[in-house]
C-alpha cells in the first residue's frame, strides 16, 4: 500500500515523500487507519518494521488538520532512552517540515541548564512532546506543566520501559492527563506485565501483532565458535576490506566497549565507542560522526540496541551473546532496515553456547556456524547442552560446522550486496534468514 492511499494531509505528504517514504510496511498499513479513527491501540512489532512512522504520521495528520492551539500540549510520546527520544523527534521534524506542527524533546543527560530550558519549552507549549519517563516525571512534579488539553498518549518500546523499572513513573505520568484521550502502546514483545499496563492505561483497544520476536527477513545470520582470545581477530578479519561502510559491534559490558574500540583503532580502523560512561553531548557527537560516515565502526553496549535508527547499517557483530534472547532480535534489528539487506554475526565462546541455543529456539531457526578462518585457528565444539568447563582450550583437528575449507568463508558474510540475487554472496551450506 502506498502512503498516498491513506489520504493524509498534503503538507504532511510533502514531508513523507521528501524523506523517501513511498510504500507502507505491514505495521504502518494496519496501524495508521486505526489511529486515524481515534481508537486505542496495542501494537506488537519488532524493531525495524517502521512502527515510529506508523504512529507519527496519523498523529501529525490529526494535529495539522485540526489546526490546534500551539500554546497547548496535544500529544505525549514516552520512550525508554534519550537516544530514542532524540531520533523520534528528528524523524518527527522531517515528516512535519512542511507543516505547522511543533515538538519538544525532554530527556536527561544534558548540561546543567537543560532542565530549565526544557521546562520553559514545556510551559510555552508544543503540539508534540517526546520524553523519557524519568525526566518527564521530574518536570511534572515541579509543577506548572499543563496536560489538560492533551488528546493522545503514545508509549513506545513499552516492554523495554517496564524492564528498566519505569512502570510506576508511567502510571504517575498518566495521572496528570485527561482520562478522555487516545492511548497507543507499541511493544516488541507482549509479556503479562505489558497486558497489565495496557489494562491500566488503554480503553477497549484494537490489537495488531506483526512478526513477534523474529529478525527481519533481509538479515543473513551467522556465528563463529571462538575462544575469547580469538574474538578481536575474527572482527579484524571481517572488517579487513573497506567495502562495508557501516558496522555496529555490540558488547554486554562497558569494559569490552573500550577494549574492542582500542584494539580496532590500533589496527588502523575508523572506530568509536559509545556506552553509558559518555555524557549526552559526547554520545550525540559519536552518533553524528557515525551517521555522517566519518566513523565506519561503532562499538556499543545495549544502550543503543533499541535506540539507534540508521537505515544504512550493513553489518551487526555480537561480540558476545546477549543475556536475553529478545535483545538479540533488537541488536540484529539495527541492520536490514527499510527493506534493505544486512548481515548479523555472533561470536560464541563456550560459556555463551547455552544462551545462544535459547536464541535459536526463540527465532525458530538454527543459525549457521561458519568455519573459522585458517589464520584465526579452530574454536570450541558447539555443544550447548553440555555444562561448560571453567576454562576452555582450542581443540585439535576440528571443523566448526559445515564442509567448507578453511578460508573459504572469507568476506562471504561481509560482502557488500550487489545487483545479483542475495544468495550469490552468502556462504555455502545451510543459512538462516528470518
Amino acid at each position: 500500500m502506498r502512503f498516498d492511499e491513506f489520504e493524509l494531509n498534503e503538507s504532511l505528504m510533502d514531508g513523507v515523500f521528501s524523506m523517501g517514504f513511498n510504500e507502507a510496511t505491514p505495521i504502518q498499513e494496519l496501524a495508521i487507519p486505526v489511529i486515524l479513527e481515534n481508537k486505542d491501540l496495542i501494537a506488537c512489532a519488532q524493531t525495524g518494521t517502521g512502527k515510529t512512522a506508523a504512529y507519527l504520521l496519523p498523529t501529525l495528520h490529526k494535529i495539522q488538520e485540526a489546526n490546534l492551539d500551539q500554546s497547548r500540549i496535544h500529544t505525549v510520546i514516552i520512550v525508554p532512552t534519550r537516544e530514542l527520544a532524540l531520533q523520534i523527534d528528528q524523524q518527527l521534524q522531517g515528516f512535519s517540515y512542511f507543516t505547522s506542527v511543533s515538538s519538544i524533546a525532554v530527556y536527561g543527560g544534558g548540561d546543567s541548564g537543560a532542565f530549565s530550558t526544557q521546562r520553559n519549552a514545556l510551559k510555552k507549549g508544543a503540539d508534540v512532546v517526546v520524553a523519557t519517563p524519568g525526566k518527564l516525571i521530574s518536570q511534572l512534579r515541579s509543577g506548572g506543566i499543563d496536560f489538560s488539553h492533551m488528546k493522545q498518549l503514545i508509549l513506545d518500546e513499552a516492554d523495554r520501559m517496564l524492564d528498566m523499572g519505569f512502570l510506576d513513573d508511567i502510571l504517575e505520568i498518566t495521572s496528570y492527563m485527561p482520562k478522555e484521550r487516545q492511548t497507543l502502546l507499541f511493544s516488541a514483545t507482549m509479556p503479562p506485565k505489558i497486558r497489565k499496563l495496557a489494562s491500566q492505561t488503554l480503553n477497549n483497544p484494537e490489537e495488531i501483532n506483526i512478526a513477534i520476536s523474529k529478525p527481519a527477513a533481509g538479515v543473513t545470520q551467522g556465528a563463529f565458535l571462538v575462544h575469547d582470545k580469538q574474538k578481536v581477530g575474527i572482527i579484524q578479519f571481517l572488517l579487513q576490506d573497506d567495502d562495508i561502510e557501516s558496522t555496529v559491534i555490540f558488547t554486554s559490558t562497558k569494559k569490552a566497549v573500550k577494549e574492542v574500540r582500542d584494539a580496532l583503532a590500533k589496527a588502523g580502523l575508523k572506530v568509536e565507542g559509545i556506552s553509558s560512561d559518555l555524557d549526552q553531548s559526547e554520545r550525540e557527537e559519536v552518533l553524528r560522526l557515525f551517521r555522517a560516515g566519518k566513523v565506519r565502526i561503532l562499538v556499543a553496549t545495549d544502550v543503543i540496541s533499541r535506540g539507534i535508527d540508521i537505515d544504512t547499517i550493513e553489518l551487526v557483530i555480537n561480540y558476545d551473546v546477549p543475556n536475553d534472547p529478545e535483545d538479540y532480535v533488537h541488536r540484529v534489528g539495527r541492520t536490514a532496515r527499510a527493506n534493505r539487506e544486512g548481515e548479523a554475526i555472533t561470536l560464541i565462546n563456550t560459556v555463551d553456547q547455552q544462551k545462544f541455543s535459547k536464541i535459536e529456539e526463540l527465532i525458530g531457526n538454527e543459525i549457521r556456524k561458519v568455519p573459522n578462518p585458517k589464520e584465526i585457528g579452530e574454536g570450541p565444539e558447539y555443544a550447548p547442552d553440555k555444562r561448560p568447563a571453567r576454562r576452555s582450550f582450542p581443540s585439535k583437528n576440528r571443523n566448526n560446522g559445515g564442509s567448507s575449507k578453511h578460508g573459504e568463508n572469507k568476506r562471504k558474510y561481509t560482502k557488500k550486496p550487489t545487483h545479483k540475487k542475495p544468495s550469490s554472496h552468502k556462504p555455502k551450506g545451510k543459512s538462516s534468514e528470518n
